[in-house]
Protein backbone atom coordinates (compact mmCIF):
# COMPACT_ATOMS: atom_id res chain seq x y z
CA UNK A 1 0.00 0.00 0.00
CA UNK A 2 1.34 3.69 -0.17
CA UNK A 3 2.60 5.70 2.43
CA UNK A 4 0.41 8.15 3.70
CA UNK A 5 2.51 11.39 3.55
CA UNK A 6 2.94 11.97 6.86
CA UNK A 7 3.51 8.73 7.71
CA UNK A 8 7.04 8.62 7.90
CA UNK A 9 7.17 7.51 11.59
CA UNK A 10 6.16 8.77 14.62
CA UNK A 11 6.32 8.19 18.58
CA UNK A 12 3.60 6.80 20.45
CA UNK A 13 2.18 8.95 23.06
CA UNK A 14 2.00 6.44 26.23
CA UNK A 15 5.01 6.64 27.63
CA UNK A 16 5.08 2.44 28.21
CA UNK A 17 5.64 1.48 25.31
CA UNK A 18 8.40 4.01 24.15
CA UNK A 19 8.48 2.35 20.48
CA UNK A 20 8.76 4.34 17.17
CA UNK A 21 5.08 3.82 15.44
CA UNK A 22 4.38 2.69 12.69
CA UNK A 23 7.37 2.45 10.54
CA UNK A 24 10.45 2.79 12.33
CA UNK A 25 11.10 -0.94 13.71
CA UNK A 26 15.03 0.11 12.97
CA UNK A 27 17.05 -0.17 16.58
CA UNK A 28 18.54 3.79 16.71
CA UNK A 29 17.92 5.41 19.49
CA UNK A 30 16.67 8.77 17.68
CA UNK A 31 12.67 9.34 17.03
CA UNK A 32 11.51 11.22 14.06
CA UNK A 33 8.07 13.31 14.34
CA UNK A 34 5.68 13.43 11.06
CA UNK A 35 7.34 16.56 9.33
CA UNK A 36 5.02 19.17 7.36
CA UNK A 37 4.31 17.94 4.26
CA UNK A 38 7.24 18.78 1.89
CA UNK A 39 9.92 18.72 4.47
CA UNK A 40 11.85 16.32 5.82
CA UNK A 41 11.45 14.88 9.19
CA UNK A 42 13.03 16.02 12.26
CA UNK A 43 14.95 13.80 14.49
CA UNK A 44 14.29 14.46 18.37
CA UNK A 45 15.76 12.85 21.55
CA UNK A 46 14.25 9.38 22.73
CA UNK A 47 11.13 10.38 24.82
CA UNK A 48 7.37 10.16 24.13
CA UNK A 49 5.30 12.44 22.75
CA UNK A 50 3.01 15.07 25.07
CA UNK A 51 -0.29 14.63 24.93
CA UNK A 52 -0.94 18.44 25.88
CA UNK A 53 1.35 19.41 23.50
CA UNK A 54 -1.12 20.18 20.14
CA UNK A 55 -4.16 20.23 19.78
CA UNK A 56 -3.86 17.38 17.14
CA UNK A 57 -2.82 14.93 19.79
CA UNK A 58 -6.03 15.70 21.88
CA UNK A 59 -7.79 12.78 22.48
CA UNK A 60 -11.48 12.89 20.97
CA UNK A 61 -14.44 13.46 23.01
CA UNK A 62 -15.46 10.07 24.89
CA UNK A 63 -18.41 9.58 22.70
CA UNK A 64 -16.85 6.08 22.92
CA UNK A 65 -14.42 5.83 26.07
CA UNK A 66 -12.54 2.93 27.27
CA UNK A 67 -13.14 3.63 30.39
CA UNK A 68 -17.23 2.61 29.66
CA UNK A 69 -15.93 -0.24 27.57
CA UNK A 70 -13.75 -1.65 30.89
CA UNK A 71 -16.76 -0.83 33.19
CA UNK A 72 -19.35 -2.62 30.55
CA UNK A 73 -17.26 -5.85 30.93
CA UNK A 74 -16.19 -6.07 34.35
CA UNK A 75 -12.44 -6.71 34.62
CA UNK A 76 -9.39 -6.02 32.30
CA UNK A 77 -8.30 -8.71 29.36
CA UNK A 78 -4.86 -9.61 31.74
CA UNK A 79 -4.94 -9.19 35.23
CA UNK A 80 -1.34 -9.54 35.73
CA UNK A 81 1.64 -12.55 34.62
CA UNK A 82 0.70 -15.68 35.62
CA UNK A 83 2.78 -17.75 38.04
CA UNK A 84 2.80 -20.65 35.60
CA UNK A 85 4.69 -18.57 32.49
CA UNK A 86 8.27 -18.76 33.59
CA UNK A 87 7.81 -22.38 34.55
CA UNK A 88 6.09 -23.16 31.10
CA UNK A 89 8.57 -21.48 29.08
CA UNK A 90 11.15 -22.92 31.21
CA UNK A 91 9.91 -26.34 30.04
CA UNK A 92 9.79 -25.69 26.59
CA UNK A 93 13.17 -24.80 26.51
CA UNK A 94 14.27 -27.56 27.60
CA UNK A 95 12.65 -29.66 25.30
CA UNK A 96 13.86 -27.56 22.18
CA UNK A 97 17.42 -29.48 21.88
CA UNK A 98 18.79 -28.56 18.46
CA UNK A 99 15.31 -27.47 16.89
CA UNK A 100 14.50 -24.24 15.86
CA UNK A 101 12.31 -22.31 17.94
CA UNK A 102 9.60 -20.91 16.53
CA UNK A 103 6.86 -18.16 18.28
CA UNK A 104 3.24 -18.20 17.03
CA UNK A 105 0.73 -15.81 18.05
CA UNK A 106 -3.03 -16.79 17.86
CA UNK A 107 -1.87 -20.68 17.74
CA UNK A 108 -4.85 -22.23 18.85
CA UNK A 109 -7.38 -22.35 15.79
CA UNK A 110 -7.18 -21.70 12.30
CA UNK A 111 -4.24 -20.36 10.17
CA UNK A 112 -2.50 -20.40 13.60
CA UNK A 113 -3.05 -23.89 14.39
CA UNK A 114 -2.21 -25.22 11.03
CA UNK A 115 1.04 -23.21 11.06
CA UNK A 116 2.01 -25.21 14.46
CA UNK A 117 0.69 -28.42 12.33
CA UNK A 118 2.80 -27.71 9.38
CA UNK A 119 6.04 -26.30 11.12
CA UNK A 120 5.99 -29.47 13.59
CA UNK A 121 6.23 -31.58 11.09
CA UNK A 122 8.66 -30.04 8.47
CA UNK A 123 11.78 -32.27 8.09
CA UNK A 124 13.42 -28.85 9.21
CA UNK A 125 12.73 -29.51 12.83
CA UNK A 126 11.01 -26.85 14.61
CA UNK A 127 10.01 -26.46 18.75
CA UNK A 128 6.65 -24.28 18.44
CA UNK A 129 6.02 -21.59 21.41
CA UNK A 130 2.29 -21.13 20.63
CA UNK A 131 1.49 -17.69 21.90
CA UNK A 132 -2.42 -17.71 23.15
CA UNK A 133 -5.15 -16.37 25.04
CA UNK A 134 -6.27 -19.47 26.50
CA UNK A 135 -3.24 -22.83 26.93
CA UNK A 136 -5.95 -25.19 27.59
CA UNK A 137 -7.60 -24.82 24.26
CA UNK A 138 -4.47 -25.35 22.39
CA UNK A 139 -3.46 -28.39 24.39
CA UNK A 140 -7.13 -29.49 23.68
CA UNK A 141 -6.76 -28.48 19.54
CA UNK A 142 -2.94 -30.06 19.52
CA UNK A 143 -4.49 -33.10 20.69
CA UNK A 144 -7.09 -33.12 17.90
CA UNK A 145 -4.62 -32.24 15.21
CA UNK A 146 -2.58 -34.90 16.36
CA UNK A 147 0.45 -32.35 17.32
CA UNK A 148 2.79 -34.40 19.49
CA UNK A 149 3.32 -32.79 22.92
CA UNK A 150 6.83 -32.92 22.58
CA UNK A 151 6.85 -30.34 19.56
CA UNK A 152 5.08 -27.37 21.10
CA UNK A 153 4.20 -25.49 24.57
CA UNK A 154 1.10 -23.31 24.87
CA UNK A 155 2.00 -19.76 26.58
CA UNK A 156 -0.35 -17.46 28.04
CA UNK A 157 -0.45 -14.46 25.46
CA UNK A 158 -3.26 -11.57 25.97
CA UNK A 159 -2.75 -9.38 22.40
CA UNK A 160 -5.27 -7.22 23.74
CA UNK A 161 -2.86 -5.85 26.75
CA UNK A 162 0.34 -4.37 26.14
CA UNK A 163 1.24 -5.55 29.33
CA UNK A 164 0.89 -9.16 28.27
CA UNK A 165 3.12 -8.95 25.39
CA UNK A 166 6.14 -7.40 27.88
CA UNK A 167 6.05 -10.07 29.96
CA UNK A 168 5.86 -12.79 27.35
CA UNK A 169 8.85 -11.11 25.93
CA UNK A 170 10.95 -10.81 29.47
CA UNK A 171 10.55 -14.54 30.17
CA UNK A 172 11.10 -15.62 26.82
CA UNK A 173 14.35 -13.68 26.56
CA UNK A 174 15.26 -14.55 30.03
CA UNK A 175 15.11 -17.97 29.44
CA UNK A 176 16.50 -18.35 25.90
CA UNK A 177 19.94 -17.19 27.91
CA UNK A 178 21.36 -15.79 24.55
CA UNK A 179 19.76 -18.36 22.48
CA UNK A 180 18.61 -16.68 19.59
CA UNK A 181 14.90 -16.53 18.55
CA UNK A 182 14.58 -18.54 14.51
CA UNK A 183 10.67 -17.03 13.34
CA UNK A 184 8.51 -15.21 15.11
CA UNK A 185 4.56 -15.50 13.48
CA UNK A 186 2.64 -12.55 14.23
CA UNK A 187 -0.99 -14.18 12.98
CA UNK A 188 -3.45 -13.42 16.35
CA UNK A 189 -6.22 -11.16 14.83
CA UNK A 190 -9.54 -9.95 15.38
CA UNK A 191 -12.56 -9.05 12.84
CA UNK A 192 -15.10 -7.20 14.54
CA UNK A 193 -17.33 -6.15 11.28
CA UNK A 194 -20.65 -6.01 13.08
CA UNK A 195 -19.70 -4.34 16.18
CA UNK A 196 -22.16 -1.13 16.11
CA UNK A 197 -19.43 0.64 19.15
CA UNK A 198 -15.64 -0.16 19.57
CA UNK A 199 -14.15 -2.46 21.90
CA UNK A 200 -10.77 -1.66 23.68
CA UNK A 201 -7.88 -3.15 25.04
CA UNK A 202 -6.74 -2.79 28.42
CA UNK A 203 -4.24 0.25 27.41
CA UNK A 204 -6.99 1.94 25.62
CA UNK A 205 -6.40 1.26 21.97
CA UNK A 206 -9.35 0.44 19.37
CA UNK A 207 -9.65 -3.50 19.64
CA UNK A 208 -8.95 -4.14 16.06
CA UNK A 209 -5.62 -1.93 16.27
CA UNK A 210 -4.56 -3.06 19.56
CA UNK A 211 -4.50 -6.49 19.00
CA UNK A 212 -3.78 -7.27 14.93
CA UNK A 213 -1.12 -4.59 14.47
CA UNK A 214 0.07 -2.28 18.37
CA UNK A 215 0.52 -5.59 20.04
CA UNK A 216 2.69 -7.27 17.35
CA UNK A 217 4.38 -4.34 16.55
CA UNK A 218 5.64 -4.37 20.27
CA UNK A 219 6.50 -7.80 20.74
CA UNK A 220 8.52 -7.72 17.22
CA UNK A 221 10.58 -4.55 19.04
CA UNK A 222 10.90 -6.16 22.13
CA UNK A 223 12.54 -9.74 20.66
CA UNK A 224 14.39 -7.86 17.41
CA UNK A 225 17.48 -8.47 19.57
CA UNK A 226 16.80 -12.51 19.88
CA UNK A 227 15.98 -12.52 16.17
CA UNK A 228 19.07 -10.63 15.39
CA UNK A 229 21.11 -13.73 17.18
CA UNK A 230 19.71 -16.46 15.15
CA UNK A 231 21.06 -17.57 12.11
CA UNK A 232 18.68 -16.65 8.81
CA UNK A 233 15.95 -15.61 10.90
CA UNK A 234 12.46 -14.78 9.69
CA UNK A 235 9.66 -12.55 10.88
CA UNK A 236 6.37 -12.70 8.85
CA UNK A 237 2.93 -10.55 9.91
CA UNK A 238 -0.06 -11.67 8.75
CA UNK A 239 -1.28 -9.23 6.15
CA UNK A 240 -4.61 -9.16 4.35
CA UNK A 241 -5.38 -8.39 0.59
CA UNK A 242 -8.07 -6.33 2.30
CA UNK A 243 -5.61 -3.82 3.60
CA UNK A 244 -4.26 -3.33 0.04
CA UNK A 245 -6.48 -0.71 -2.09
CA UNK A 246 -4.01 -1.68 -5.29
CA UNK A 247 -5.84 -4.94 -4.78
CA UNK A 248 -9.31 -5.80 -6.57
CA UNK A 249 -10.30 -7.02 -3.13
CA UNK A 250 -9.03 -3.93 -1.46
CA UNK A 251 -10.80 -1.31 -3.87
CA UNK A 252 -13.53 -2.73 -4.65
CA UNK A 253 -15.16 -4.27 -1.00
CA UNK A 254 -16.22 -1.17 1.27
CA UNK A 255 -14.81 -0.13 3.17
CA UNK A 256 -11.73 0.18 1.63
CA UNK A 257 -8.43 0.22 3.88
CA UNK A 258 -7.22 4.26 4.75
CA UNK A 259 -5.29 5.12 7.37
CA UNK A 260 -4.86 9.16 6.55
CA UNK A 261 -2.22 10.71 8.26
CA UNK A 262 -2.48 8.66 11.15
CA UNK A 263 -4.18 11.37 13.55
CA UNK A 264 -5.94 8.75 15.49
CA UNK A 265 -2.49 7.38 16.37
CA UNK A 266 -1.15 10.71 17.05
CA UNK A 267 -4.83 10.97 19.31
CA UNK A 268 -3.48 8.26 21.63
CA UNK A 269 -5.70 5.97 23.89
CA UNK A 270 -9.55 6.43 22.97
CA UNK A 271 -9.16 6.98 19.14
CA UNK A 272 -12.24 4.34 17.97
CA UNK A 273 -10.35 4.99 14.02
CA UNK A 274 -6.18 5.14 13.10
CA UNK A 275 -6.83 8.21 10.58
CA UNK A 276 -8.98 9.98 13.05
CA UNK A 277 -12.27 9.76 11.94
CA UNK A 278 -14.53 9.71 15.01
CA UNK A 279 -17.26 7.28 13.23
CA UNK A 280 -16.43 3.63 14.02
CA UNK A 281 -16.10 1.34 11.30
CA UNK A 282 -15.04 -2.24 12.82
CA UNK A 283 -14.38 -3.62 9.30
CA UNK A 284 -12.44 -0.88 8.14
CA UNK A 285 -10.59 -0.72 11.44
CA UNK A 286 -9.86 -4.55 10.73
CA UNK A 287 -8.20 -3.82 7.20
CA UNK A 288 -6.62 -0.63 8.49
CA UNK A 289 -4.50 -2.59 11.11
CA UNK A 290 -3.79 -4.93 8.12
CA UNK A 291 -2.48 -2.21 5.75
CA UNK A 292 -0.25 -1.06 9.14
CA UNK A 293 0.93 -4.44 9.55
CA UNK A 294 2.04 -4.87 5.59
CA UNK A 295 3.78 -1.23 5.66
CA UNK A 296 5.98 -2.35 9.22
CA UNK A 297 7.02 -5.20 6.57
CA UNK A 298 8.30 -3.53 4.23
CA UNK A 299 9.86 -0.85 5.84
CA UNK A 300 11.53 -3.46 8.65
CA UNK A 301 12.76 -5.42 5.68
CA UNK A 302 14.29 -2.14 4.00
CA UNK A 303 15.64 -0.86 7.13
CA UNK A 304 17.03 -3.99 8.82
CA UNK A 305 17.59 -6.77 6.44
CA UNK A 306 20.81 -5.40 4.87
CA UNK A 307 22.53 -5.45 8.75
CA UNK A 308 21.10 -7.94 10.19
CA UNK A 309 20.15 -11.07 7.73
CA UNK A 310 16.76 -10.97 8.81
CA UNK A 311 13.61 -11.54 6.59
CA UNK A 312 10.82 -9.83 6.97
CA UNK A 313 7.80 -10.72 5.15
CA UNK A 314 4.28 -10.52 5.15
CA UNK A 315 1.37 -13.46 3.39
CA UNK A 316 -2.45 -13.71 3.19
CA UNK A 317 -3.81 -16.61 3.07
CA UNK A 318 -7.14 -16.41 1.14
CA UNK A 319 -10.26 -15.55 2.69
CA UNK A 320 -11.35 -18.71 5.04
CA UNK A 321 -14.72 -17.56 6.38
CA UNK A 322 -14.82 -20.84 8.63
CA UNK A 323 -12.35 -19.90 10.65
CA UNK A 324 -12.70 -18.34 14.13
CA UNK A 325 -11.58 -14.93 12.76
CA UNK A 326 -15.30 -15.13 11.14
CA UNK A 327 -17.09 -15.98 14.08
CA UNK A 328 -18.87 -13.06 14.01
CA UNK A 329 -20.36 -13.59 11.00
CA UNK A 330 -23.69 -16.06 10.18
CA UNK A 331 -23.18 -19.30 9.04
CA UNK A 332 -24.87 -18.74 6.33
CA UNK A 333 -22.01 -16.56 5.12
CA UNK A 334 -19.65 -19.00 6.84
CA UNK A 335 -20.29 -22.13 5.29
CA UNK A 336 -22.38 -21.30 1.97
CA UNK A 337 -22.03 -17.67 0.67
CA UNK A 338 -19.00 -16.74 0.99
CA UNK A 339 -16.69 -20.57 -0.14
CA UNK A 340 -19.27 -20.84 -2.93
CA UNK A 341 -18.05 -17.48 -4.14
CA UNK A 342 -14.31 -17.95 -3.63
CA UNK A 343 -14.59 -21.50 -5.44
CA UNK A 344 -15.70 -19.54 -8.42
CA UNK A 345 -13.59 -16.80 -7.97
CA UNK A 346 -10.38 -18.70 -7.87
CA UNK A 347 -11.56 -21.54 -10.80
Amino acid sequence: PSTPRHCRSLVLSRPEIQVMWPLCVAASSGLVLPAASGSAPASIAASPLRVAAHPLLQAPPAVYSPSKDLAGRGAKYYDGRPPELSQSIAQALKEVGKRKICVITGASSGLGLHAVTALTSSYEGYYVIAAVRDTAKMDEAAAEMGIDAKDYKAVKLECASLASVRDFSKELKRLLRGRGLDRLVCNAAVYLPTDPKPRFTDEGYEMSFGVNHLSHFLLLQLLMPDLKKAKDARVCIVGSVTGNKNTVAGSLVKPVADVGDLEGVKAGAGSVMVDGSRSFDGAKAYKDAKALNMMTVLEAHRRLHPSTGIVFNSMYPGCIAQTQLFREKRDWFRYFFFPTLMKADTS
